[in-house]
């Protein structure tokens, strides 16, 4: 008996950065995207993901500031985080989007 392979399509997940007056580096580009790949495994059915860097004002908290939106099916769920460095702020918003998705979950 021949058996036929199994395909499974799977499609990534689009990764939006916008970065507001100022220009990211690669190397921050890319530890943004690989941090948002891992939102695919919490996430059910996720179809993109945005993610906004700006510089505000020093704050106490740090005038680094990441805004992430996922988009999933039930409605978009949205989070902005500030910190010392974008890679914190990114950390954090992850955090936060993985709170969110349990949340919803138990409900």
């Amino acid at each position: 008996m021949k058996r036929t392979p199994l395909t499974i399509n799977i499609t990534a997940m689009d990764v939006n950065i916008q970065s507001l007056k100022f220009d990211a580096s690669k190397q921050l580009i890319e530890f943004i995207e690989k941090k948002m790949a891992r939102l695919e495994r919490f996430a059910d059915r996720p179809t993109g993901v945005d993610v906004v860097l700006k510089l505000e004002k020093d704050d106490e908290k740090g005038n680094k500031v990441a805004q992430v939106t996922l988009h999933v099916p039930g409605g978009d769920i949205l989070t902005e985080q500030r910190a010392r460095t974008f890679e914190e702020a990114v950390d954090e918003a992850l955090d936060a989007i993985k709170r969110q998705i349990e949340k919803r979950k138990d409900k």
